[in-house]
């Protein structure tokens, strides 16, 4: 699969991830000469347009969300010639027959971006294959959600398998597109450093945190009915998790790295329901007041009572040689401190201390991999403090800095929907979610959830712009460990 499409169909064009996203990254590939020359990009949903109608919602999308230096491309031009259009009810297979006459000839391939509600996935894949858009040359990515359990990912996996072989399916996961979530994989095997103290030996924990200061914002009908272990800690955290613990590949290719991925996933110890009050911690919002802003309460934005998690913390392990007893600390909500991905590493302290009869502290190292608002890879390391030491040795952590923003400064910063678009284009499936990771991801989770229904968890309530409840601190200090804050 590795010649690149000739044409671009996209389901759900003028929905808010097309605007936001989906088209501003497109006209950036197409600006930097990246799409192939030919390829032409239509659009469809049930909203009423013809060609001139999505060309003008497609500029005013540009012109909203592009960034500001590319505003006023000269290119936005012959990019909006590209886009055609065709309205579409996918829940009759008939009316998939215009939509193929729109397209055409699909000999040179078609790549196809699926953007739709779960129940319309049957009858979007049925109309495809019936109007001859599932043949060999059609790949398809798969945006989430993709299920809401184990059972139900699995009959969406089968619907689109009736149609679409897994070489040809792409599932996408957001995360796995931005750039510093790439850089996990340089960092571990482009470095002799790392590698040989990535381990139960030399790490005492790991913990990934991934914060939002945001509510619902226009979600409510979805976000109630998944909550953030299925919105966010299914997918994408469990991501991290894998390309965290994996073990080497042999090549970077999507077989051998999605292989290592899949095994930790399976290594996962399952929390049983005996122990999902020690080891797992649910909150939901309420008022209070998020970058200097009163806020309202998830129930009182909800309109109405619920028992919807706004935020999850957790304590997992992996179950393998390598990770023997170290612990993972997962951590995700909404109406938090702040907004931050991050991936922290506390390495083992040194087994004897020369310093301590001196006077001088040392603290663990730690490794921070920050993924957002920022990106940067910050080593904490003692150092000693300037002086004549006559009263003891005073030591120092300091931090060595790797900023991608700066040390990159003059290479473009790719949005991840940027790479993931052109790499389903031109069929390379590493940065893909292949279903045997959904399912090991579904399988885990689905445990847990098992586990709250058992002993009828109920969310913590804690106030906006604060950390989550404070079981979530207990979590983590009957461990001894302190989150990173």
């Amino acid at each position: 699969m590795n010649q690149p499409a000739g044409k671009l169909l996209l389901f759900g064009a003028t929905g808010d991830l097309s605007r936001r996203m989906l088209l501003p990254s497109l006209f950036a590939l197409h600006a930097d000469g990246l799409l192939p020359p030919g390829l032409t990009i239509t659009g469809t949903a049930r909203s009423e347009k013809d060609d001139a109608g999505f060309r003008a919602f497609a500029a005013e999308a540009l012109d909203q969300f592009l960034p500001a230096e590319r505003k006023g491309d000269s290119a936005v031009a012959s990019f909006l010639e590209r886009l055609g259009y065709q309205t579409l009810d996918a829940e009759h297979a008939e009316n998939f027959d215009p939509l193929a006459q729109k397209l055409g000839d699909i000999s040179g391939g078609l790549a196809i971006f699926l953007s739709t509600a779960p129940w319309l996935f049957g009858p979007t894949i049925k109309g495809l294959a019936a109007a001859g858009l599932a043949c060999g040359n059609v790949r398809i990515g798969l945006e989430k959600p993709l299920g809401f359990d184990l059972p139900s990912s699995r009959e969406i996996n089968d619907i689109v398998a009736s149609a679409f072989p897994e070489e040809r399916t792409f599932r996408i996961d957001h995360y796995l597109g931005k750039e510093t979530v790439q850089n996990i994989m340089a960092l571990r095997f482009g470095n002799s450093l790392f590698e040989p103290v990535w381990n139960a030996q030399g790490i005492d924990n790991i913990q990934i945190t991934v914060s939002e200061t945001v509510g619902l914002e226009g979600r409510a009908g979805y976000y109630d009915d998944v909550g953030a272990l299925r919105d966010m800690l299914q997918n994408h955290m469990l991501q991290l998790v894998a390309l965290i613990a994996m073990e080497p590949p042999a090549r970077f290719d999507g077989t051998a790295i999605r292989d290592e991925k899949v095994k930790v996933l399976r290594s996962l110890r399952r929390i049983r329901p005996e122990e999902v009050s020690q080891l797992t911690v649910t909150g939901q919002y309420g008022k209070g007041a998020v970058t200097g802003k009163l806020v309202e309460g998830y129930a009182d934005e909800l309109g109405k009572p619920s028992g919807t998690e706004t935020f999850v913390a957790l304590k997992a392990h992996v179950d393998n040689w390598r990770w023997r007893g170290v612990p993972f600390y997962l951590r995700t909500g909404k109406r938090l401190a702040e907004r931050r991905s991050e991936i922290v590493i506390r390495f083992k302290p040194v087994p004897h201390s020369i310093f301590a009869e001196r006077g001088g502290m040392l603290q663990p190292n730690t490794l921070v991999i920050r993924l957002q608002p920022e990106e940067y890879v910050r080593l904490l390391v003692m150092a000693k403090q300037p002086g004549l030491d006559r009263e003891g040795i005073r030591l120092r952590e300091v931090p060595l800095n790797l900023s991608l923003d700066t040390e990159f400064a003059a290479t473009p910063r790719r949005i991840a929907y940027e790479r993931l678009l052109l790499d389903l284009i031109e069929g390379d499936p590493t940065l893909f979610v292949r279903r045997d990771e959904v399912e090991a991801q579904w399988e885990w989770i689905d445990s847990i959830r098992a586990g709250w229904a058992a002993n009828d968890v109920k969310p913590k309530p804690y106030a906006s712009g604060s950390w989550g409840p404070s079981a979530a601190i207990a979590l983590t200090e009957r461990d001894g460990v302190t989150w990173n804050e």
